[in-house]
């Protein structure tokens, strides 16, 4: 279609839209579209907004695509949603609608990557302990010589963010181990990635990261064996979803094992409930979800959903949409 056939809609979350779709992102939208109406949230759609819309462009807030929602939308062709998981987004509906849905997950999951990169190096060096000793203390001597680019970095998951992860860290000589039981033991060498299986990943490596999705299958996945078994002065990132720790026994195992750390960029619930232990141990450091795309950096995922619409109007391949098949282990 030209410019002039395809009809475009703002549908999200209103405070974050223009964090999302700034000016020059709105502007190489509509070069390929007209949107003729204001930007609206999911509860003020109304029929008639719907009815000659081909492309809906949204993130987070979107409306979910139900069936009676595509019945109002019966253009609908595809959906551009400059957020991260798709999960609260599509339906068995609007898959069997054939209607395409691109996402910029990818992108979150660059800068989740780099925010992780960060926490692991530093805690390679034990960083965080020597800061909150000294603060402590009043000193900051040296304890003994630590692992550094060395040492052994464990991933559990290697979807985007995992695999975004490891090429990081593989640049800085990191030896990585990688589990995820949806990935061949062949694909994660061809990434540079030692398989392992999650014992070994907790056991072996000075550093844990976890990058995996929250679902049924990994509500609780470290628990208290593993934060046991894991090493001497080993480390644990969380960058992921605060779900995928049993928070209880990871407070047990932290009080009951000084050495071990913990980095939690993410908590359950999120944010911690006031007076939890994990703003009191000494062994604990929690950021407020920093990981992922913060002011200026969300105007990145707006740019990507206007590079996508521009490979849809010409018929290219999109680089960031999504599929069923892809999305049935993903975040």
């Amino acid at each position: 279609m030209t410019r002039q056939q395809l009809t475009g809609l703002y549908v999200m979350d209103p405070k974050r839209f223009d964090d999302v779709y700034g000016p020059a992102e709105r502007a190489a939208i509509e070069r390929h579209l007209t949107v003729g109406r204001p930007p609206c949230a999911a509860e003020d759609l109304t029929t008639d907004a719907l009815k000659d819309v081909d492309v809906l462009l949204t993130g987070w807030g979107a409306p979910r695509l139900t069936a009676g929602l595509l019945e109002r939308a019966p253009r609908l062709a595809l959906v551009l949603y400059a957020a991260g998981s798709v999960r609260p987004l599509v339906t068995e509906a609007s898959w069997l609608r054939g209607v395409r849905v691109a996402s910029a997950g990818p992108v979150i999951a660059d800068k989740v990557a780099d925010f992780a990169l960060a926490q692991i190096l530093f805690a390679l060096k034990h960083g965080w302990r020597y800061v909150l000793t000294a603060r402590r203390t009043g000193s900051a001597a040296l304890r003994r010589p630590e692992p550094g680019a060395a040492g052994t970095v464990g991933l559990v998951s290697l979807g985007a963010t995992g695999r975004a992860t490891a090429r990081r860290l593989l640049e800085h000589g990191v030896r990585v181990l990688g589990h995820d039981p949806y990935v061949s033991d062949a694909e994660a060498r061809s990434w540079g990635v030692e398989p392992a299986t999650l014992e070994r990943v907790f056991a072996d490596s000075d550093v844990v990261s976890l990058h995996a999705p929250l679902l049924d299958a990994t509500r609780g996945m470290v628990d208290g064996p593993l934060l046991r078994s894991m090493r001497p002065d080993a480390t644990l990132v969380n960058t992921a979803r605060g779900g995928l720790v049993d928070e209880p026994a990871l407070v047990t195992v932290l009080a009951e094992r000084p050495d071990l750390f913990a980095v939690l960029d993410v908590t359950d619930p999120e944010p911690a409930a006031p007076g939890s232990p994990l703003f009191t141990l000494d062994n604990v450091v929690v950021t407020p979800h920093l990981a992922g795309n913060l002011g200026p950096e969300r105007r990145l995922l707006g740019r990507a959903m206007a590079e996508d619409l521009g490979r849809y109007v010409a018929g290219t391949p999109l680089r960031h949409e999504v599929t069923p098949t892809g999305l049935e282990h993903a975040a």
